[in-house]
């Protein structure tokens, strides 16, 4: 049996980075590896523990077909290693931070695949913000507007399947509620294709 993609999606300031970094140590006890994206942005900059490159590195890179799946978002490209498919073949699941825009090509590409939508209460959300300090105050009631329908648009029509996963608590919560999540949701073999 192959493994199974988990696509962890959520708005931004939702903790997505977090989450995966704290779910990197413990998930291999749960068959379960943690991939790392190539992102064109500076080393310097506060996030997730992606690798940075530059764009010309990043278009050579999708050129040689070093990426399982690529987008551009938010004025950056994001890659997830190719090594990712040879996991899954081995047969461990594979979570990775994705993007809402690349959801119906992800789901092309691993019609296995479990959609984990990463969701956070108003409040909580304006307090991560804040503490950031990536935007400014107004520029983060924007973003909250914005974010305000993101669960409801993305339940609707093909997405009607997303697991919820709330991300209000402590860090500790989320990691044991998605880690039960994925073993709640390991198929016990998969359906013919035929």
């Amino acid at each position: 049996m192959t493994g199974r993609l988990i696509y962890l999606i959520g708005p931004s300031g939702s903790g997505k980075d977090s989450l995966l970094d704290a779910v990197r140590e413990g998930s291999g006890s749960h068959g379960c590896r943690v991939a790392r994206r190539v992102i064109t942005r500076s080393a310097e900059a506060k996030g997730e523990l992606a690798e940075a490159v530059s764009p010309e590195e990043f278009a050579q890179r999708e050129g040689r077909g070093d990426f399982a799946m690529s987008w551009y978002a938010n004025g950056l490209s994001y890659g997830i290693p190719r090594v990712i498919d040879e996991w899954l073949d081995a047969g461990d699941d594979v979570l990775v931070n994705g993007s809402r825009g690349y959801l119906p090509e992800a789901r092309r590409r691993y019609p296995h695949l479990l959609a984990v939508l990463l969701t956070v209460e108003d409040e909580v959300l304006r307090r991560r913000l804040h503490a950031r300090g990536r935007e400014s105050a107004e520029e983060i009631e924007v973003r909250l507007a914005r974010n305000a329908g993101f669960a409801d648009t993305l339940l609707a029509g093909e997405n009607a399947d997303l697991c919820l996963l709330d991300n209000s608590g402590s860090l500790a919560q989320s990691c044991e509620r998605l880690l039960k999540l994925i073993e709640d949701h390991r198929p016990i073999a998969w359906p013919d294709s035929a």
